[in-house]
Order: C-alpha cells, then structure tokens, then sequence
C-alpha cells in the first residue's frame, strides 16, 4: 500500500451549516457537491469531504461516536500574522477559537473548531514542515 491519503472525510450534521461555514465564509472552492456531501482539494490529491452523518452511517455501517474527535487537523501558514487572521475569520463565522501563541516547539499555533466541533490548527511552522504550504 502506498503511503499516502486520498480522503479526509468528515461526518457532518447539517450539510447545509458546514457549506455555509466552508464555502461561504473561509471561501474554500468545492470540487463536487450533491446536498449529502461536499468535496473540497485541500492538497495535491487530497479532498476533504464533508458528509451527511446519514450517508456516512449507511455506507460505513454504523454511525460516528458523538464527542470531541481524538484528531486535529493543521493548516500551515507562512506568517503569525496570517494565523491570526484565519482564527479571526472563524471566529467571525461563530467558530469556537482558542489564540494562538508561541509553542515550546518553536511555532506560533491556535485552534478553532468548524460547526460540527471538529478541530482545526492553524499554525506557523518554523521547521521542516512549515515549508510546505498550500498556495
């Protein structure tokens, strides 16, 4: 098996409310939508879909836990400056946001949670992994 992934899906409550938040307020570009899912490129072959909890349990076969999700994903900018501007923007979109501040890894991060509470990091990266950010 190829080390890699294709998909990042998100088992969403309302489609609805995560397009709002997604494609109207952060103007992220959707590549594919249908009302029971989005899809999103969010990388070179990588989309990150955003289902309907209903598709998702009828294909996976069961339904999500409900909670805080054990996972956050990160969004690398190129400046602090440009961190406090996507935090703010989610805020300004009704995101649950914690600031960012300076990390004992070197970077600069915060954290805000899209409707459904998943959790995104928005950071500035100064290592290796920090050079690589999406255009």
């Amino acid at each position: 098996m190829d080390q890699r992934i294709s998909f990042i899906t998100l088992a969403v409550e309302n489609v609805p409310r995560s397009r709002r938040f997604y494609v109207d307020g952060l103007e992220w570009e959707p590549m594919f939508e249908d009302g029971d899912v989005i899809m999103l490129p969010v990388g070179e072959h990588l989309l990150l879909s955003l289902w309907s909890v209903e598709g998702f349990t009828a294909e996976i076969g069961e339904a999500p836990v409900r909670g805080i999700a054990p996972i956050a994903l990160a969004h690398n900018c190129a400046t602090e400056e440009e961190v406090d501007r996507v935090l703010s923007l989610a805020a300004s979109l009704g995101a649950n946001t914690h600031p960012a501040v300076r990390r004992d890894w070197g970077g600069y991060s915060g954290y805000f949670s899209d409707p459904d509470g998943f959790r995104w990091e928005i950071a500035m990266n100064p290592g290796p992994t920090g050079d690589y950010v999406l255009p």
